[in-house]
């Protein structure tokens, strides 16, 4: 990729300090094997960088198709691909989402007491199309020792192999809500449910919307569910960072599950996809819905995803339950499908008006309309609140802007 940093509004020798920070403190110390940083303002690329290695034990390094594991980055794709039916007139972001998922008619939320003493009652309103996008509709990732959370467990909720979209969402109709629909946010299930939700009123499977409507038209040629085997020797390897510091190998790509289709079609954390092929998705947004004369979404469908969904514009300080996403809380709202920063001085971050997610592999992107900004980064590190490589580069990146 042909990068002109000067022509994109960079300073050259500042934007450069991303390869300086990223070889000293990461690759050279071992703390990640390998990475990768894409740059781009006003559709102009200004840096593409490849570090170290995506395989640490066959020292195979990472070039400029290696394919990542994006983990909840799959989850701005599944909003586009849920809002390219709500611009077809499907729904309504007011709708109830048992309008197409028959089996929740009779959702509750959960008030007080477990096991067979739990006390619910019906959820006022019922969850919105608006909720399952902005994960403020009363669902929960099972994961802690919470009533509700036990419930998904016994229920045996999860996203396994032989699970598939349709019996997850009959699961999951067996276990209350944890709040009320629009109170509160937590980080969720939800993307999956939209994931669902795409199958439902398409009528096709999840992955194949995703090709014809998003893939295909944009050119996302290495973007999919699964690595097909004539790329396997592209899938980078995925490690984890242990309590001493050292990376533990967790995913090796000669023998990943990513090397064949799963029975389950995550719409919150399923696809694997290249620097370049996510780029294309983050310049098809900055552009306002289109990209090299193919339209996805209309401007305007796009500009209001982007704005705060969270009740009265509150940030996710006074509505996030629990720690537990892809973003500080501190002057960071929600929109349909990607967090945005509300306020830089609350936030201590530049990008006031940015929107952005990551993913558990500590990959991150944002889009900033203002700067007419996109940057991707990828990596395969576990978990993604090891190192704020957000942080970092937004430090870098915005310092570097001179025009």
């Amino acid at each position: 990729m042909h990068t002109d940093p000067a022509k994109a509004g960079f300073d050259p020798a500042r934007l450069e300090r991303i390869t300086a920070h990223l070889e000293r403190n990461y690759i050279e110390s071992g703390k990640i094997p390998g990475c990768q940083v894409a740059v781009s303002r006003h559709g102009q690329p200004a840096y593409f960088r490849s570090f170290g290695n995506a395989d640490r034990e066959r020292e195979q390094p990472v070039t400029d198709d290696t394919i990542f594991r994006i983990y909840s980055m799959t989850k701005p794709i599944t909003s586009v691909a849920l809002m390219t039916l709500y611009e077809q007139g499907h729904f309504q972001l007011s709708d109830p989402v048992h309008r197409f998922i028959p089996e929740w008619r009779n959702q509750r939320v959960w008030v007080s007491g477990e096991g067979d003493s739990m006390e619910t009652k019906v959820p006022d309103p019922p969850m919105t199309f608006r909720h399952v996008l902005s994960h403020g509709g009363g669902l929960t990732y099972g994961a802690t020792n919470h009533p509700v959370d036990k419930a998904y467990r016994m229920a045996g909720v999860g996203r396994g192999q032989g699970e598939t979209l349709k019996s997850f969402v009959e699961k999951l109709a067996n276990v209350p809500l944890y709040y009320q629909p629009g109170e509160r946010w937590m980080y969720s299930y939800s993307t999956d449910i939209c994931g669902y939700l795409v199958e439902a009123i398409s009528g096709k499977p999840f992955d194949q919307y995703l090709q014809e409507t998003i893939f295909d038209p944009l050119g996302m040629k290495d973007t999919s569910c699964f690595v097909a085997p004539e790329k396997a020797d592209r899938l980078a390897a995925n490690y984890q960072r242990m309590p001493d510091k050292s990376l533990k190998l967790i995913d090796d790509p000669k023998s990943s599950a990513y090397l064949s289709k799963p029975s389950f079609l995550s719409g919150g954390g399923g696809l694997t996809s290249t620097t370049a092929d996510y780029l294309r998705f983050c310049e098809m947004l900055r552009r306002g819905g289109e990209l090299d004369g193919v339209r996805i979404l209309g401007p305007r469908t796009l500009r209001m995803m982007t704005k705060n969904h969270l009740a009265g514009n509150k940030d996710l300080t006074q509505m996030a339950i629990g720690t537990f996403s892809e973003t500080a809380n501190e002057g960071v709202g929600f929109g349909l499908g990607f967090a945005v920063t509300l306020n830089e001085v609350t936030a201590g971050t530049l990008g006031e008006g940015d929107y952005y997610w990551g993913g558990a592999a500590s990959t991150i992107f944002w889009v900033d309309p203002a700067e007419d900004l996109v940057v991707v980064f990828m990596t395969q590190l576990m978990p993604s609140a090891t190192f704020n490589f957000r942080g970092q580069l937004k430090q870098i990146v915005y310092s570097s802007i001179v025009n």
